[in-house]
């Protein structure tokens, strides 16, 4: 009777996580194997979907909205990860020190409202204040000479203000991340390394960075992810616009598929980008591998 209690309490786990696990497995892989599927085929979601061999991939190579995309993905990931690395780190470091005072305990909530807000939300909050039509945001930028309504209005501009607007948004989650990482630091380190007659900027290079290195390898990876697969944040923003300028992967997969009926060449758009995220996962698992061998 016991062995048998006892191999019910064993099974007790597994029935906590069969749920989740059967939604995860019907609705996450089952789409990307539809996904996969569907990128060999010519289909329009209106009729029936035609195999059509490599013919998607073959045009994704000529395609030159595609490959501007791609550029603009690109490019946004070299305009968001640095910043959101740097600024996570010293905002993060700022906190942490400030963490018992009254100064850092507002800063720290503040800091976190973005994240708390929707990307849809946050797309149209900046749309309207960018759109040169609140008359208090326009005098602030003539303070600097610069035309609000052309930000966004200005193809060699926009995917700038589009990268530091995520780089904005996602900001208190990143520095929840480093802030983690900063505080399994042992006070022992900081201070032998005060004994020894360390500054506050050699303990930051000489103590913080080296031990916070897993946290940002961590960070730098969920932020390139995060980079590739921003849609709607984009997407209430600009729309893609102006001329393509802040069109990304999957801005360009999403008006292939919903805007001119392409479902099939749009999976394949997506399929390329999953194989994109896939290559920066399994890289972020052997940095983190390597990371803990030498820890």
């Amino acid at each position: 009777m016991e062995k048998k209690q006892s191999g019910i309490k064993g099974l007790a786990p597994y029935a906590y996580i069969t749920p989740i696990t059967i939604i995860l497995v019907t609705f996450v892989l089952g789409s990307v194997i539809i996904s996969i599927v569907l990128g060999f085929t010519k289909y329009n979601i209106m009729t029936e979907p035609v195999f059509s061999g490599l013919d998607n991939y073959r045009r994704l190579m000529s395609d030159s909205k595609f490959m501007k995309a791609l550029k603009n993905t690109l490019d946004l990931i070299v305009i968001i990860v640095p910043l959101q690395t740097v600024s996570g780190i010293l905002v993060s470091s700022f906190l942490t020190a400030s963490r018992k005072r009254v100064l850092g305990k507002l800063a720290n909530c503040a800091v976190f409202i973005p994240v708390l807000c929707a990307d849809a939300v946050a797309g149209v909050v900046w749309r309207e204040f960018l759109n040169g039509k609140l008359p208090a945001v326009e005098q602030f930028f003539n303070l600097f000479g610069v035309d609000p309504s052309m930000l966004l209005g200005d193809s060699s501009k926009a995917l700038v203000v589009v990268g530091l607007v995520a780089v904005w948004k996602y900001m208190g989650y990143y520095v929840v991340i480093y802030s983690s990482g900063l505080l399994s630091i042992p006070d022992v380190c900081y201070e032998a390394a005060k004994v020894d007659g360390a500054g506050r900027l050699r303990c930051f290079f000489s103590i913080t960075l080296p031990m916070l290195k897993p946290t940002i390898i961590l960070a730098v990876f969920l932020s390139l992810t995060n980079s590739l697969r921003c849609f709607d944040l984009i997407f209430n923003l600009t729309g893609g616009g102006p001329n393509n300028a802040t069109t990304t992967l999957v801005l360009y997969a999403y008006t292939s598929c919903f805007g001119s009926s392409k479902a099939g060449y749009a999976m394949a758009i997506s399929n390329m980008l999953f194989t994109v995220v896939l290559v920066i996962a399994l890289m972020q698992k052997m940095l983190m591998r390597r990371e803990v061998s030498e820890i």
